[in-house]
């Protein structure tokens, strides 16, 4: 049977379609290719459609039916913060338009598995330092409320036709499973400090004056390749008759801050940068780390790369 992968030759996407490809896995990939790369999927059979697409669920029920799919693990959407509160209602149209194809394209297939790419960014800005999931989820943005919905697009498929669904709340994901499988977007804090870098600038923290012990931010860096495997721990417990759970967190269960990460590519690269340290940004909560206890528990997962490991991956991908 064939895994189909949504967003399959994007940043996170290609590092689970090599591992199911290393455990002999079918890989079908769907992807619009808006910032994925079809040299990232191997051997994999790519269809390009977007699934926000009046036509994707037609498409989708043909091609599940066409190459056996039985499981499908969801990826594809549009995940930039700043340009989700621009342009909200595209990322309605986006997100939440292409969930629903997917799974009208599942319902007809009876193809009951499914594993749904969710954030942190469902949480808000919370109280708690170490956030589990059974917190009262207040997401402060467009994109935030998309991938909520989306949890509950799965929660009531499942009440409606018995899908199998599991949603994963990434924290902060960086590093690099293979040099060739490298984030190539300048979204989050460790490419945008090699591109300043790069540049001949200094990198931008924005706030020192928080309450952490060093007064940056403080957030839960998740390994890439960690995460992936994460993918393959939940496709895996989705077999299971027995679930006691649909959501869980996925990151170390340690927190790092801004100066910390800052201070680990300067040992990592050999450059003794300086910082541009600015006022704070609106909406960064001091703390924003995953309680981990859940997926460890449930899946067997835990993260097995620490913050030095991320920053050399990273930074040998980019050199």
């Amino acid at each position: 049977m064939t895994v189909l992968v949504t967003g399959g030759a994007g940043y996170i996407g290609s590092h689970v379609v090599r591992l199911l490809q290393q455990q002999g896995r079918k890989v079908l990939v769907i992807d619009n290719l808006s910032s994925g790369v079809q040299e990232r999927i191997g051997e994999a059979v790519l269809v390009p459609l977007d699934l926000a697409a009046e036509s994707a669920t037609e498409r989708l029920t043909a091609l599940m039916a066409e190459h056996g799919v039985d499981s499908v693990i969801h990826f594809a959407a549009r995940k930039q913060v700043g340009e989700s509160v621009l342009k909200p209602e595209w990322y309605f149209e986006q997100n939440i338009g292409g969930m629903a194809h997917l799974l009208d394209a599942m319902k007809n297939s009876d193809v009951r598995k499914l594993v749904f790419s969710s954030s942190a960014a469902t949480y808000g800005i919370p109280t708690e330092d170490y956030v589990g999931e059974d917190y009262d989820c207040k997401p402060i943005n467009p994109y935030g409320q998309t991938k909520l919905i989306g949890e509950w697009m799965v929660a009531n498929a499942e009440r409606a036709w018995g899908l199998r669904g599991a949603n994963l709340r990434y924290f902060n994901v960086a590093g690099a499973g293979w040099p060739d499988l490298a984030d190539t977007a300048v979204m989050n804090l460790v490419p945008i400090v090699f591109a300043a870098l790069r540049d001949g600038k200094a990198p931008v923290v924005f706030g020192s004056d928080y309450p952490t012990p060093d007064g940056s931010c403080v957030r839960d860096y998740v390994h890439v390749l960690d995460l992936a495997e994460a993918h393959i721990a939940a496709l895996d417990y989705l077999e299971r008759e027995n679930r006691k759970h649909a959501t869980f967190n996925v990151g170390s269960g340690k927190g790092s801050s801004v100066f910390e990460v800052l201070a680990e590519i300067k040992k990592v690269s050999g450059i003794d940068f300086e910082t541009d340290v600015q006022d704070r940004r609106a909406g960064d909560p001091p703390y924003l780390c995953a309680n981990v206890s859940r997926i460890k528990d449930e899946l067997g997962w835990v993260a097995k790369h620490d913050l030095h490991d991320i920053i050399q991956s990273a930074w040998d991908a980019q050199n």
